[in-house]
């Protein structure tokens, strides 16, 4: 189906690679498939496109999976018959695309960035959409729970409108196809390779996370909650749990300390803080004293101090743990988000328009975190404006879950309010 608008949108087409892109998801910088697949979508295009070193930082990565699971990806990737030269280019988790689209006319400079990596939860294999019709993820233990399959499509046809009409535009745009969002990881490694400089307007977005109509748009985005991602490494002494369990040093029992002694921490009097232990595993068998434990947790905060509060507590507790138990502790930062203000300006812009934009309503709370962010205040830092939408759909599931989905409606109807903006903005030889 193709929708009257400004520019046709042809639904199908969006739904198509959406479904496409749900089949493979990879965690972050494991994006193999998904990478290749934007470049073999858009690689035919009026385009330039940076991928590997080009696209982001080697030593500006955050988080960095384990090798053997990064590995698993690309020998997917390879089995799937991805370009073997594009592969060599993206080795040891070198994943994302920069595709930057030149009017060669004057005008302004606009960035567009679109998260891609999935998530490790294993997808419900019953009584849910993408299992009914046929798009269940192909990665055991893997899937696209947040909706980035679905921004990876909408950054997709994004570009290529902007491009089969560029007569129509002026100045630049850049499309960011992020990795590693999840865990707060990719963006920076993105901005240090300057991806962000002198851009005067930056668009972003979210599928869902409230549960609206599709057509419904929020023109802005409050409340991102800034965060710290921590991976804490115990290390004790093994030994024998009968004979002679004295000698030994149980990093088992600090960690399980520390995750509950953790929660003790106090709310923030001056805002809204979070603090989440999401995965420890520790120990060899129930007769050995555990030599290791790992933790993987989290912070947030309303604003920067209150995670910095939460973050600079935690660390506290971690290291009390660690001496009750007599044993060493490394605290690694693994990722980390800011909070950042939504512009006001650009939300105005966006119109209903009768058809895929049907209502567009005040910014709502986000409630989460974004490494969206430390795009937003970079562009902002330099004078330009910045925002984030949110682009609804019902939810029979929240994000993060087995069963997440989402309408497909909203991926067109996000095509139209990021178009519209883009011909609001570039249709000028003049920044307004």
């Amino acid at each position: 189906m193709t929708h009257k608008h400004a520019w046709p949108i042809d639904t199908a087409s969006i739904t198509e690679l959406r479904r496409k892109l749900h089949l493979i998801p990879e965690p972050g910088w494991c994006e193999y498939q998904t990478t290749a697949a934007i470049v073999n979508e858009l690689r035919e295009l009026p385009l330039t496109l940076h991928v590997g070193s080009d696209a982001v930082k080697p030593d500006g990565r955050m988080g960095l999976p384990p090798k053997d699971e990064e590995q698993q990806f690309y020998e997917l990737a390879k089995q799937a018959g991805v370009d073997e030269e594009l592969l060599t280019r993206m080795q040891g988790g070198l994943t994302g695309v920069v595709a930057v689209l030149d009017t060669g006319k004057p005008g302004p400079n606009t960035a567009l960035r679109f998260d891609i990596d999935g998530l490790p939860i294993t997808e419900a294999t019953s009584d849910h959409p993408p299992s009914n019709e046929g798009f269940i993820s192909t990665h055991h233990g893997f899937m696209h729970a947040c909706g980035h399959d679905g921004h990876t499509a909408i950054g997709v046809h994004v570009a290529k409108l902007c491009c089969e009409y560029r007569d129509q535009l002026s100045g630049t745009l850049t499309f960011l196809f992020q990795p590693a969002e999840e865990g707060s990881r990719g963006a920076l490694a993105m901005i240090e390779n300057g991806w962000l400089d002198q851009q005067d307007y930056y668009l972003s977005g979210h599928i869902g996370i409230h549960d609206l109509e599709v057509g419904t748009i929020a023109s802005g985005t409050t409340q991102f909650l800034a965060t710290t991602k921590l991976d804490v490494h115990f290390e004790g002494v093994s030994a024998h749990a009968g004979v002679d369990p004295s000698s030994g040093k149980n990093a088992l029992l600090a960690a399980a300390t520390a995750s509950l002694q953790l929660q003790a921490i106090a709310p923030h009097r001056d805002g809204v803080t979070r603090l989440n232990v999401g995965k420890l595993t520790a120990g060899e068998g129930r007769n050995i004293v555990a030599e290791r434990a790992t933790m993987m947790m989290e912070t947030r905060g309303e604003t920067d101090e209150l995670n910095a509060y939460v973050e600079k507590e935690a660390r506290r507790i971690l290291q009390a743990a660690a001496e009750m138990y007599d044993v060493s502790v490394t605290i690694e930062t693994v990722g980390r988000g800011s909070t950042a203000e939504s512009s006001s300006s650009i939300g105005e812009r966006l119109q209903a328009d009768g058809d895929l934009v049907k209502r567009v309503i005040p910014p709502l709370s986000l409630g989460g975190s974004e490494d969206a962010t430390h795009m937003m205040n970079h562009v902002a830092a330099q004078s330009g404006k910045a925002a984030y939408f949110l682009f609804g759909t019902p939810l029979p599931f929240g994000h993060h879950h087995p069963r997440f989905t989402f309408d497909e409606g909203v991926l067109p109807s996000a095509v139209a309010a990021l178009t519209q903006l883009v011909r609001s903005y570039h249709a000028k030889e003049t920044l307004s």
